[in-house]
């Protein structure tokens, strides 16, 4: 059959309004779904129920759990506990206050925001864009974009949160669609759970709990925070990659990478005099603040070092890197203003603050059900079921080499949907497939690589991940006039993402499977 020149061209369009009719329905069908409020309510409601009924049911596990340390593991029962019991009322009582405010993004959000906005309401953050980034390559301002959030992963959790408001700021002084932005960063800070140029507490923590499985089966292969380091370079590259091109070629199908600024507004041609100014004196501030960080990172016995001497797993300049960034945006944006004149008084420091704290209301209002919907499912032992059950299912699908690490990749990506802490779920699943992978010529190394793909895969889909109330306040923040924003649009953005990152760091797996190429100083693929 004779294929005509236009043929593959129709092809490609139609293969991308299949795409944009698909994503679209997956916005509308999750759009239809009730405010983000009620439905984290109705989850809440839900799981209440369930431990209800499966308790009375006498529903349980027993599997052999992990120790963080690296200690010996030991043979856990876990029941579903009933939630409707006087007992657990009197404590989600007593508990009520203290659940909410230390619902793990709260405090790092209010912090962050205070500093971002801050520095972006003195007007840096524009002048910078302008002085920097303008004419320069739309791909190329996404993967650094990328990047940054990728390794951001350093700060932990705090990352992801850097990264998503960042982004959403970073295209809106660009002229871009700040929505798309956020989402960047978001997507960027979790595949940082995977892929990172830097070694970082999650490398430490996740390696920790894998001696502790290996040690019950005797396992004696090497495990050291670094198990994993070779694979995660090139994986930075790819993630920033994928991040790149689905945003600059696949997002516009059906959303306008244009925000509601537009960019010809900004005078991008021409920096004024004053803002020349205040950049050169946020120069000088930043300075000085390098100057104080670098007194407290580089001796020996620096305040910002451990007692040890270092900086991993646990340090004041990791445990404290929300704080540092904060001063870093307070150093920042006081030097522009003063330099710019955007600061005239004191009475302008608290002014701008407050302004990141007002586009973020809407967070604090959706996080309010989202802390006890996860302190419910947590409570109730429902993840644990969950992930249990589903690796006894694999454990019965039989496979070996490649098949079998995909479908490990597939079913952790899965569960990845009920229960999204990396380290939580690691500490079921570990001490059931390390060793049993182990049986199979599987390396601690290969079972854990391919848990962090799984788990990086699905974080930013998952409805329960308890960052979403932080991207719909930011939707919320720069959304155009009578636009509707819901649970919907964050899902169908985040989707291609996802697969993209499931598909790309699974075939990076294999290349390392099938040339076996090392993933880590002195660490092989296979026993």
């Amino acid at each position: 059959m004779e294929v005509k020149r236009g043929d593959s061209s129709i092809g490609k369009k139609a293969s991308a309004e299949r795409m944009k009719n698909f994503l679209k329905f997956v916005e509308t069908a999750g759009n239809k779904l009730p405010d983000p409020f009620l439905l984290f309510v109705i989850f809440a409601v839900v799981v209440l129920v369930l431990s209800y009924l499966l308790h009375a049911a006498g529903t349980s596990v027993t599997y052999m759990a992990a120790a963080k340390g690296g200690g010996a593991p030991k043979m856990t029962t876990v029941a579903v506990r009933n939630l409707l019991d006087a007992g657990f009322f009197q404590e989600f009582l007593r508990d009520f206050i203290k659940t909410y405010i230390t619902f793990p993004p709260l405090g790092i959000v209010m912090v962050l925001m205070l500093g971002i906005g801050y520095v972006q309401d003195t007007g840096f953050f524009d002048a910078f864009m302008k002085k920097t980034l303008m004419g320069a390559p739309p791909f190329m301002i996404t993967f650094m974009l990328a990047l940054v959030g990728i390794c951001a992963n350093i700060s932990g959790n705090a990352g992801i949160i850097i990264s998503t408001t960042l982004g959403a700021a970073l295209f809106a002084s660009l002229g871009r669609n700040a929505i798309l932005g956020a989402i960047v960063g978001y997507v960027a800070g979790h595949g940082g759970f995977t892929a990172n140029l830097l070694v970082t507490g999650d490398d430490a923590l996740l390696s920790g709990i894998t001696a502790s499985a290996a040690k019950s089966m005797g396992i004696t292969a090497p495990i050291h925070p670094l198990i994993n380091y070779f694979y995660m370079v090139p994986a930075t590259l790819i993630i920033a990659t994928v991040i790149t091109v689905v945003t600059e070629y696949v997002m516009p199908m059906y959303v306008n990478p244009k925000g509601k600024v537009d960019a010809s507004g900004m005078d991008v041609g021409r920096v004024t005099p004053a803002e020349i100014k205040g950049l050169k004196m946020s120069l000088w501030y930043f300075a000085a603040f390098l100057v104080l960080l670098l007194i407290g990172v580089v001796p020996g016995n620096g305040i910002l070092r451990n007692a040890a001497g270092g900086f991993l797993p646990h340090s004041p300049l990791v445990d404290g890197v929300v704080a540092i960034l904060f001063f870093l945006f307070i150093f920042v944006g006081t030097g522009y203003g003063i330099g710019s004149g955007s600061i005239k008084n004191h009475r302008d420091v608290p002014k701008y603050m407050a302004g990141g704290l007002k586009s973020s209301l809407s967070y604090f209002v959706v996080a309010f059900p989202a802390a006890f919907f996860i302190y419910f499912f947590s409570a109730s032992k429902l993840a644990v079921i969950l992930s249990v059950n589903g690796a006894e299912f694999l454990k019965a699908m039989n496979f070996t080499g490649v098949p079998l690490a995909v479908a490990f990749v597939i079913l952790v990506a899965f569960l990845n949907l009920f229960l999204t802490s990396g380290s939580s779920k690691w500490m079921i699943l570990a001490p059931i497939f390390v060793p049993m992978f182990a049986q199979v010529g599987f390396s601690p190394a290969l079972t854990q690589v391919a848990f962090r793909i799984g788990d990086t895969c699905t974080n930013p889909i998952t409805p329960i991940n308890y960052f979403i109330p932080i991207v719909l306040a930011i939707m919320e923040q720069y959304k155009q006039e009578g636009e509707e924003i819901g649970l919907g649009n964050v899902i169908s953005m985040t989707l291609p993402y996802g697969l993209a990152f499931l598909v790309m760091l699974t075939l990076l797996l294999v290349v390392f499977m099938v040339f076996n190429i090392p993933l880590g100083p002195g660490v092989s693929l296979w026993m």
